[in-house]
């Protein structure tokens, strides 16, 4: 039994691509690990504000010294990190957005990338304190960005991949449904992204 979180990101709700393959390996985990809990984060309808000043104030005040305005501008901080740290598995629906991820998913990572709780420069080197986390990212595009001329501008896995690794989450499994507005390969990219998830050895 394992508990789940899962974060939205797409605007487009039950049309997204991403939500669909989200849907997808969620339901595969489902059925491998029974009586699994699912919590939603939806950063689509529900985002967490961009950082302010008062958020930096905040996390830069030593614990004992914060004042009641320091504890509010760390509210969605701290709600984020505890329903991460619950976590025994992450799954997060990527549209590539221009290139990367969605603001709203960084916004997220901002939240949660908070020194001497999530990581740390305790030991003169940064190390993440998010461990033992499965981490599988759903990753949908217009174009086709895992090989070919546009990888290079994919940056969606490799930021992903260095922000949660620096925290602590390098055991990330990526899938992709691609090629969504391409003639000739978005008739089958849904149904090919379904396939890839139930053939993987969970």
């Amino acid at each position: 039994m394992k508990k789940i979180l899962n974060i939205v990101t797409s605007v487009k709700g039950e049309n997204s691509f991403s939500n669909k393959l989200s849907n997808t390996l969620i339901e595969k985990l489902l059925s491998v690990y029974p009586g699994s809990t699912v919590n939603t984060r939806d950063l689509a309808n529900n985002p967490f504000p961009h950082l302010e000043e008062s958020n930096f104030t905040a996390l830069y005040t030593p614990e004992v010294s914060r004042t009641e305005e320091h504890k509010d501008a760390l509210i969605n901080s701290d709600k984020a990190i505890k329903e991460l740290m619950e976590a025994d598995i992450i799954v997060i629906g990527v549209p590539l957005y221009n290139f990367g991820i969605p603001s709203t998913l960084k916004s997220w990572i901002d939240h949660i990338a908070r020194a001497g709780v999530t990581f740390s420069y305790a030991d003169g080197a940064p190390k993440g304190l998010v461990v033992d986390k499965k981490v599988y990212l759903a990753i949908s595009s217009g174009g086709v960005y895992s090989e070919g001329p546009m990888k290079s501008y994919d940056f969606t896995e490799p930021y992903l991949r260095a922000a949660l690794g620096f925290i602590g989450m390098k055991d990330i499994t990526v899938f992709r449904i691609e090629g969504t507005n391409v003639p000739g390969v978005k008739e089958t990219a849904l149904p090919k992204a379904v396939e890839s998830v139930s053939e993987y050895a969970f």
